[in-house]
């Protein structure tokens, strides 16, 4: 037989330059909390703050969208941070006792963090080399003088040094060391005991010579760098935990390890000071833990304010985790639910000022950062504008809505105003605001969703580089669950001693896991959504700008269809509340489907045109007419041997044995192929009998594809009737002359469901349909050879493109699709595309990505890319992740392979499980609890920083810097900041000519269909990340 060879066609230039102009990867921006932070730093000049990791990342925030990040060379945890004030450097100390100072280059009229310079300490002192510094072996705490330009170092030796921060290098010579210091103290302190380590280093205001030296023994130093003596020393007996310097000088308060702190005068007319004005433990008489950290400012309107964490209880309250503010005779105990890292105010630094007159307290947490208002009555907290917890409770799903119409948001803002306690404050009072954004207002909004373990739906503005809170649904008021238990405890002890004041968001603990959100869809024309969740309830919902008081219409749907044979050991359904119940301003529930078994939702879609919701989980699928509040049609997707889908996410030993029991039986198989023997007939019989032992266990049938290497699937297994997708169209689907509404499901098992639906239709100039009933009625029904999971499914209109949302085509917000070609539909499995036509349902084009790439897919979208060279051109394609964490873009309809590029470690699972997809060719992922990565495969559409600070570069001069890859120095290999264009030359820089956020295409040029992969959380995302320098790509 004569084989023919076709010389494949070399690739088209101009298709070339038209990829480079439509596609472009990049990572730009981090949105949410840091993770693990470590480190805190305010530069009041600029009022700009940054926090440091244990990851080795360098984090600054400004005003919202002014933003950058840097990324040490060497994973190490940062455990202090330095501003050098007005200046735009920044010193860090690593746990590796490393030095490392960052800078703002400025460059071509661009900026970015960039690590200038670098040192090292010697590990240990060479005792035959006099010019190694004596004891310098760890630094323990670090301080800023002579307008920056030199730094003190205090060491575990007790030694002090001083550093020319300009070129980090040792002055010589100037090293102040225990023994000085020891011949100023009277003779009975000494006692022969060392003093211990630097535990604090402070500067006066007025006096940049004079400096405080706080040792771990309690004793108090103040040196004078001008005379190079001693001035000053306190005999403290106590463990020192921190110093501060009162304004002015003559007052210096020392905190202690006991839960102590005492106030030192200076002006005693001695050059010793045995004993402390006022010593006092504020939460005593019993023992107490230490106060870490404390801080004296006073007020123009008479008093003072005295600031400290730690210094609870220790055996009543020792787990706690507090700020205490005090003010005369008011004391405020800040009670948080993550570890206290470190805290700043917002005062006045000016030397020539006689007050401090603090503004506003923040407060660096382990797992978030709160604001209080030092100027308002009662310290209220201030509203974050960005760096809010998106893990305030553990994500669980996640969803994106483009191009949200400007009502729709403003009623989701007006709602979000409501729920924040000052709303107008926010504004005004949030103290770090340095800096300039320059970003173009983008011109279409998007909301990112997401949903948590306790039952709630976050909204957040996702249009910018700043993450920002909009509104918050609570689901869990509907249901009867511990809550109000648990509140009337905490009213009871609101009267007791601390007065504890609970403060902050994060709140990683459930009343009842069944609450947690898996599925959410939005209708952004009718303001209606879906809310599904952990055991079967499909909440649905409408947007109300006032508050009502309403009962919810609750309605049951049995996906076993009376089925023998099959009974739940999971968990048990929610029981809801009866009678009218008040609900806020806001999305408020409608109607309540409880689906029986009460299994965890694995699908949802809503079209509100036709007011129908389908959802799956993994017993079938259901529909639901929530107008007439009636269900329409309810389908059981389970083989008679998948008895795992029966057992719920508890009970796993059965399956856990039978695991082992298959894997025991592959070994055995695998030993027994293995070996080379001759073709005997005893050999014949043997592989007959293995054969038979594998065949009585029906969940390993493996037979090898003729055409890939990859491990085929049964039809009986486990977990195979799990609904994975399901998505409405209006198509053709009986005939090729009439279409209408139909409703397609996939599942895990491969098999594809096609319903087509009788809808009443809408009478002209009506916002609802009829109140006939729905039918539905079995259409298709597609099994695909190899019975891969069916990750989700499309309709294409004649010419190619995915049909337009819900009232897009109708209210002529989208261009109608093509009703007069053939339709065709595109159904996306685990491991390959294929195109459909209908309503044949012939096999039209296909892409193995199984078989070409070795890898499976995760995640799938249907995105617009529009040409940076020409406004007016723009391709639909398919985006897609697989398991490999690779982002893969095809063509459509053609599924020709475009580009791809890496964008997840492989290992990163829960990273790979989060990430969604948006129709403008970006996409977020989780890579810590707390933190999305936003990344864009559009060349035009880049959502990233751009901003100004403003930054004196006469302050010093241009240095030799690191020679290193600048995605070294920042985390995400992104430019950060752009610097005012006229501090360098004096004229408007080019550049800005253009924003970064390009404006996108209107409605009414393309409106693919979001499918299934503009939500995630398949299943319940696992948060217990990796640490974060692992998550980087």
């Amino acid at each position: 037989m004569m084989k023919f060879r076709f010389r494949r066609q070399g690739a088209d230039p101009q298709r070339e330059k038209l990829k480079q102009e439509l596609f472009a990867f990049s990572k730009t921006v981090e949105h949410g909390f840091p993770n693990q932070p470590s480190a805190l730093a305010f530069d009041p000049e600029l009022r700009i703050m940054a926090i440091g990791t244990r990851s080795g990342a360098v984090k600054i925030y400004g005003a919202p969208g002014v933003e950058f990040t840097g990324l040490h060379r060497d994973t190490a945890t940062v455990t202090q941070m330095h501003f050098l004030h007005g200046r735009g450097r920044l010193l860090t100390l690593l746990d590796d006792n490393s030095l490392h100072l960052w800078e703002i280059i400025h460059h071509n009229g661009c900026a970015h963090l960039e690590e200038a310079l670098s040192f090292q300490p010697p590990s240990r002192p060479s005792f035959d080399s006099a010019s190694t510094p004596a004891s310098l072996t760890r630094i323990t705490v670090v301080l800023l003088v002579a307008d920056g330009d030199t730094a003190v170092l205090g060491t575990e030796g007790g030694s002090v040094f001083f550093l020319d921060v300009t070129t980090l290098t040792l002055f010589e010579g100037q090293a102040l060391h225990p023994d000085e210091v020891l011949r100023s103290v009277p003779e009975d302190f000494r006692c022969g005991k060392a003093l211990g380590p630097v535990e604090s280093l402070q500067r006066h205001l007025q006096d940049p010579n004079k400096i405080l030296i706080g040792y771990s023994r309690g004793l108090l130093v103040i040196w004078n760098e001008a005379t190079r003596c001693v001035d000053h020393v306190f005999l403290g007996n106590q463990q020192l935990e921190s110093l501060c310097w009162g304004r002015g000088g003559g007052t210096i308060i020392s905190s202690h390890s006991d839960g102590s702190y005492a106030i030192w005068s200076t002006d005693t007319g001695s050059s010793s000071t045995p004993q402390p004005t006022l010593l006092t433990t504020p939460y005593g008489p019993f023992p107490c833990k230490a106060i870490n950290k404390i801080l004296w400012l006073n007020c123009e309107s008479g008093g003072h304010f005295i600031i400290f964490s730690g210094g609870m209880p220790r055996a009543s309250y020792g787990d706690r985790h507090c700020v205490s503010v005090m003010r005369a005779e008011t004391l405020v105990t800040l009670d948080f639910t993550s570890r206290v890292i470190d805290f700043f105010t917002v005062h006045n630094t000016r030397p020539e000022h006689e007050f401090d007159n603090p503004q506003a307290l923040a407060v660096l947490l382990e797992e978030e950062l709160v604001v209080l208002d030092l100027q308002t009555p009662g310290w209220p907290t201030v509203p974050a504008p960005y760096l809010a917890p998106l893990h305030s409770s553990a994500i669980t799903c996640s969803a994106h809505v483009a191009n949200v119409p400007s009502k729709l948001w403003a009623r989701i803002v007006s709602a979000g105003e409501q729920q924040s306690p000052q709303p107008a404050s926010s504004a005004s009072s949030w103290p770090i605001t340095g800096g300039r954004n320059l970003a173009v207002e983008p011109s279409q909004r998007g909301l990112l969703l997401t949903g948590h373990e306790d039952g709630t739906v976050r909204f957040w503005d996702a249009s910018g580089v700043a993450l920002r809170p909009l509104y918050k649904l609570s689901t869990a008021g509907l249901f009867q669950t511990d809550c109000e238990h648990a509140d009337s405890l905490t009213q009871a002890a609101e009267d007791d001693w601390p007065p504890f004041r609970k403060v902050g968001c994060f709140d990683p603990y459930s009343d009842d896991p069944r609450l947690g959100v898996q599925k959410v869809a939005l209708c952004k024309y009718t303001a209606q959504m879906v809310v599904a969740g952990t055991a079967g309830q499909v909440l649905v919902l409408e947007l109300s700008d006032v508050p009502t008081e309403q009962a919810v219409s609750v309605s049951s749907v049995d996906l076993l269809q009376d089925r023998e044979g099959f009974t739940w050991k999971g968990h048990e359904r929610l029981s809801p509340r009866t009678g009218p119940l008040p609900w806020p301003a806001g999305f408020q529930p409608q109607v309540l489907v409880q689906c029986l078994p009460p299994a965890a939702v694995t699908a949802v879609t809503l079209h509100a045109e036709w007011s129908l919701v389908a959802f799956g989980t993994s017993h079938g699928f259901g529909l639901f007419d929530y107008q007439r509040k009636s269900p329409v049609l309810a389908r059981c997707t389970l083989h008679p041997n998948d008895s795992l889908a029966m057992e719920g996410p508890l009970s796993r030993v059965k399956s856990l044995k039978k695991s082992l029991r298959q894997s025991f039986r592959r070994i055995r198989k695998s030993r027994v192929s293995g070996k080379k023997r001759a073709v005997t007939a005893s050999s014949k019989l043997q592989e007959a009998n293995a054969q038979l032992a594998e065949q009585a266990c029906p969940h390993d049938v493996e037979m090898t594809p003729v055409q890939r290497r990859i491990e085929p699937r049964s039809a009986d297994d486990s977990l195979s009737g799990v609904v994975r997708c399901l998505y409405f169209a209006d198509t053709f689907l009986r005939d090729a002359a009439h279409h209408g509404p139909t409703m397609w499901a996939g599942t895990n098992s491969g098999s594809v469901f096609a319903y087509a639906l009788e809808v009443p239709a809408v009478t002209a100039g009506g916002e609802k349909r009829p109140e006939q009933a729905v039918e539905a009625v079995l259409g298709k029904e597609v099994q695909l050879m190899h019975r891969a999971p069916v990750v989700a499914i499309a309709v294409l209109d004649g010419r190619g493109r995915p049909l337009p949302e819900p009232y897009e085509a109708s209210r002529d917000l989208a261009q109608a699709p093509d009703m007069q070609g053939g339709h065709a539909v595109l159904i996306a499995s685990e491991e390959q595309f294929k195109v459909f036509t209908l309503p044949k349902v012939s096999a039209k084009t296909k892409f193995k990505l199984t078989a070409h790439e070795g890898c499976r897919v995760r995640k799938v979208a249907l995105a617009t890319f529009t040409s940076v060279a020409c406004e007016d051109y723009a391709e639909t394609c398919l985006a897609c992740l697989t398991n490999l964490g690779d982002v893969h873009v095809f063509s459509v309809p053609g599924l020709r392979p475009q580009v791809h590029y890496s964008c997840i470690r492989k290992e990163d699972i829960s990273g790979i499980a989060s990430c969604v997809f948006t129709r403008h060719g970006q996409g977020f992922y989780l890579i810590s609890p707390s933190e999305f990565e936003r990344f864009s495969l559009s060349a035009r559409n880049v959502t990233e920083p751009l901003c100004d600070l403003n930054i004196s570069w006469s302050h010093y001069a241009r240095r030799p810097r690191l020679q290193e890859s600048p995605k070294l120095s920042q985390a995400n290999g992104t430019p950060s900041i752009i610097l005012d264009p006229r501090s360098s030359d004096g004229q408007p820089d080019p550049a800005y000519s253009k924003g970064a956020d390009t404006p996108e295409l209107p409605e009414a040029t393309l409106s693919p269909m979001s499918i299934d992969s503009a939500t995630s959380g398949d299943t319940t995302l696992d948060t217990t990340a990796l640490p974060r320098n692992q998550r980087r790509t």
